[in-house]
């Protein structure tokens, strides 16, 4: 064949193939966008007969220890679904919980707790349903709204433990801020140097209390783990107590520089106190956020399941979130982790920086919190 020819049949041939690559572009702009049009509509529909099945219903009952205040906007909002709140610590809710099970009576629709308890609830009791299949509005489906460009769940599985907070935490560090400049800290070893010896107050790591968080973030830290916790519960120049009160009054009057542990320091900051927490963040090893009390799950056999599925769909929405942040807690604003939302009321060492480096403590993979407190409770006791 002439060289002519083959170069036309060729181009014949480019000129085809060019043709069903613009027809195939062209049908995949008309039909994709018709598909999620439809997916749309259908979780519309959804979300209209449970709506009409939960006004008929006409209650949701809430267990959640936390953020009461904000059930009275859900008030407002649906008149027709009366909230009833059943409050109390994670322990005594969890208590009510287990006890009405074993009576036979099944009164939660909604469960609202810190992030451990999900183990009793899902792994002990196999009380939970799924929560995904719960989730219809678009604006809560949509993962690009939510911190990190996903849904964050604290069960292995990823469905039955809904992580709403996203709380940077840094790591219950506090200083005094007339005997510390905390440019001087770039690194938690920094908090081991002999300038410090005698200048610092810790919580008694064997009460394992309020410091969960920040054991599991120095028990996985590659750059920290075991042997950082060893060197600092072991420190004889570190006084330890169970009373974070007197810790924080310590720090505040000046007879300590640093404080670890100290639960309530911020309040105590915002009374006047020269208290402030560290931004570790910004330190190598990097900071923490949690979920901590913000978690949402759905216990089956629940009485109420389509007002229980309304609650979460508005408690996930911007609205909903926007009034927990408000109303949630006056002194420490907790902090969504939606990101379309204004961030105004939240404290800013609760607020997640570009930048910054954080370390997210309620993943299932970082549960393991007891090792750590093992390891510094010998550490200490070995002084």
């Amino acid at each position: 064949m002439p060289e002519g020819r083959k170069i036309a049949r060729l181009r014949r041939s480019i000129r085809r193939a060019s043709g069903l690559l613009a027809a195939l572009l062209f049908l995949n702009s008309f039909f994709v966008p018709r598909l999620e049009a439809a997916e749309i509509s259908s979780r519309q529909s959804q979300w209209e007969a449970t709506l009409a099945a939960a006004k008929k219903e006409g209650k949701v009952n809430v267990y959640m220890y936390r953020y009461g205040k904000v059930l009275d906007v859900f008030r407002s909002e649906y008149p027709e679904i009366r909230p009833f709140l059943l409050a109390g610590t994670g322990a005594q809710i969890i208590t009510k919980i287990m006890a009405e099970r074993r009576a036979g009576r099944n009164l939660a629709d909604v469960i609202g707790l810190g992030s451990s308890n999900y183990r009793i609830l899902h792994q002990q009791a196999k009380m939970l349903e799924p929560i995904q299949p719960a989730l219809m509005l678009p604006e809560v489906i949509d993962e690009s709204r939510w911190f990190g460009g996903k849904h964050r769940y604290l069960d292995p599985d990823g469905k039955y433990v809904f992580a709403y907070l996203a709380n940077a935490s840094y790591a219950q560090l506090y200083y005094n801020t007339t005997l510390i400049n905390p440019k001087e800290f770039t690194s938690y070893y920094d908090l081991l140097k002999p300038k410090w010896n005698g200048r610092i107050v810790a919580l008694d790591p064997r009460s394992k209390t309020e410091i969960g968080g920040t054991m599991q973030f120095l028990y996985y830290n590659p750059e920290l783990g075991p042997a950082f916790i060893k060197q600092f519960f072991g420190n004889k120049a570190i006084t330890f107590s169970r009373d974070a009160r007197q810790m924080i009054d310590w720090l505040g009057q000046g007879k300590f520089a640093l404080c670890f542990g100290c639960s309530g320091a911020l309040k105590a900051k915002n009374q006047g106190l020269p208290i402030e927490s560290f931004d570790t963040s910004r330190w190598k090893e990097g900071g923490t956020f949690s979920a901590g009390g913000g978690t949402l799950s759905l216990p089956n056999q629940s009485p109420h399941p389509n007002a229980a599925k309304v609650f979460i769909n508005w408690y996930l929405s911007r609205k909903g979130q926007m009034a927990l942040q408000k109303l949630g807690d006056p002194d420490e604003p907790p902090n969504s982790a939606r990101t379309d939302i204004p961030k105004d009321e939240v404290l800013p060492q609760h607020k997640l920086f570009e930048g910054g480096r954080y370390f997210d403590v309620t993943l299932p993979q970082n549960e393991d919190v007891e090792s750590a407190f093992k390891i510094a409770a010998e550490a200490m006791e070995g002084r």
